[in-house]
């Protein structure tokens, strides 16, 4: 991952650890969506997204959201250097093949620094 990427991924996952130990679980959900549109292509990255949102369905005691992403981390580890549905947000209640569209800010870092670019 480029490290421009890699620092932008990380601020989501920073917020998003932050909001879910302060008990604000939708915004930490959609920090962890915002992480999981950049860090997708990568699989440790995207595996440590569906983790976290595994532990906020988890908190809410959300079934779905829970078998969901169990599902979710087992293809990330497996999948995601081969092929990825771009702008999917990872929650269980969207489609795990549905590409979707990307925030603006988001779209600008991956068309300047790729999905699996170093440099």
């Amino acid at each position: 991952m480029h490290p421009v990427l890699q620092q932008a991924y990380c601020a989501e996952m920073k917020a998003a650890v932050e909001r879910y130990h302060a008990d604000a679980l939708d915004q930490a959900f959609s920090h962890l969506e915002r992480a999981h549109i950049l860090g997708q292509s990568f699989s440790v990255a995207h595996a440590r997204t569906h983790w976290w949102m595994l532990k906020v369905g988890w908190r809410r005691r959300d079934c779905v959201e829970i078998s969901g992403q169990l599902f979710r981390i087992l293809g990330a580890l497996l999948f995601s250097r081969m092929w990825v549905p771009i702008g999917n947000t990872g929650g269980a209640r969207v489609s795990p093949f549905q590409p979707m569209p990307i925030p603006e800010d988001l779209q600008t870092l991956l068309d300047k620094y790729g999905r699996g670019s170093n440099t």
